[in-house]
Order: C-alpha cells, then sequence, then structure tokens
C-alpha cells in the first residue's frame, strides 16, 4: 500500500514559539496600550468635557428705597437681598451678614413697622416701604435709649449681632412699650441669637430703655 504525500498547503501558519513574559513587561505593555488609548480617544476630542453655558439672569434695573426717611436711588439685579443693597451698594453696614438664612438675626431692620431679616427681603421688593437700620437711629448724634440702655448694661461683647438686637429691640418696644418682665423681653426677642450670649444683660437693657422711653415712669 503506497501513501500518498499531502500537498503544501500555502500560507499555512507555522507553529508558535511561546516566549515567557515577565512580570514586568506585561506591565509595561498594559501601560503602553492604555497610553495609547488615551492619547486616541484625547486626540478625537470624546474626552474632553462639554463647555456649560454661563448662566444668565435678569439685568440690573434701577429702583429706589426710603431709608431711614431718605430715598436711595441705585442699579441692581433683581435678585439682590435687601442686605447686600444695604451692605454693598448704599455702604451701610450695621445690619450684618451672619446666617444668610434668616436665622440668627444679625440683618434685623424694620420696614414699615415690621420687624424683618435683610437676608430674606429681596431689595426690589423693599420699594415703597419706610426701612429703617440702625444708621438711623440717632441721626442728631445721640444715642437712641436703646442704644444707650445696651452700653450701660453691658449688652454687647463681640458686637457684630449688637446692631441687629438693637433694632429687634427697638421694634419689640414701639409694638410694647410697656414690657414688664425679663420673660417679656425674650419671647419678644426670641428671633434674635448672640454666640456671646450676652442674654442677661439684653434683657435688662430693654427694660431700662423701656423706662426711658416713658419719661422714667415705671409701668
Amino acid at each position: 500500500m503506497s501513501s500518498k504525500k499531502k500537498p503544501d498547503v500555502p500560507n499555512k501558519p507555522g507553529p508558535i514559539a511561546k516566549t515567557p513574559v515577565s512580570r514586568r513587561g506585561f506591565i509595561r505593555g498594559v501601560g503602553l496600550g492604555s497610553s495609547a488609548i488615551s492619547a486616541g480617544v484625547l486626540s478625537t476630542g470624546l474626552a474632553e468635557p462639554a463647555l456649560a453655558a454661563a448662566p444668565v439672569g435678569p439685568a440690573a434695573v434701577p429702583i429706589s428705597l426710603r431709608i431711614n426717611g431718605k430715598a436711595q436711588s441705585l442699579t441692581i439685579e433683581p435678585r439682590v437681598t435687601l442686605l447686600d443693597a444695604l451692605r454693598n451698594h448704599l455702604d451701610m453696614t450695621g445690619a450684618k451678614r451672619v446666617c444668610d438664612r434668616g436665622t440668627c438675626g444679625a440683618c434685623t431692620v424694620i420696614m414699615s413697622g415690621r420687624v424683618v431679616y435683610a437676608c430674606t427681603v429681596l431689595a426690589i421688593d423693599a420699594q415703597g416701604k419706610d426701612i429703617q437700620t440702625i444708621e438711623g437711629l440717632a441721626p442728631a448724634g445721640r444715642l437712641h435709649p436703646v442704644s444707650s440702655a445696651f452700653v450701660n448694661n453691658d449688652a454687647q461683647q463681640c458686637g457684630y449681632c449688637t446692631p441687629g438686637l438693637v433694632m429687634a429691640a427697638k421694634g419689640f418696644l414701639d409694638r410694647n412699650p410697656n414690657p414688664r418682665t425679663e420673660q417679656d423681653v425674650e419671647k419678644g426677642l426670641g428671633g434674635n441669637l448672640c454666640r456671646c450670649g450676652t442674654y442677661v444683660g439684653v434683657r435688662k437693657a430693654v427694660l431700662e430703655a423701656a423706662r426711658e422711653m416713658r419719661g422714667g415712669r415705671n409701668a
């Protein structure tokens, strides 16, 4: 029985020689491959973040505020709060920014007879209202009875919350000229916080100011 020789298959791949790969070589190969892929992706721009358009809000508008009996004209964006309008545009820095969330009372002003947090009121909404700040309590250069009583009773320490407390006390006495106890004052000023803890002096100061504003008479 004769054996036939199988014809050669053109371009038939030969056996692949296995070459051992070291750990260092494997890591180097992976690193080079990753770099190449990254370079390809970056070159196509696929990895570049899209640039978000800058937010655009309403343009500034002219408004007029009546503050401490005087008309003040300014041009501001509708989103500007009364606090920012006072401090940044009118240079009235008595009202302080602390929490900026309507919690601490450091920015207290009186608006049309109501005690309000200036950080919660838009300046554009305060138009047509009578706004009183601590700068307007002593226009003649003499301390208001509330301010004087705060000094007499050592009702301030760092002083940062003091303007808001004085305005809150003034608004409280406008509505309740005859507080009888410190507990009455504590309840009336419940919306104002003092980190230094001068509450005892504040309560005594408000009672003293009440007597002074009544002409020294007891209730």
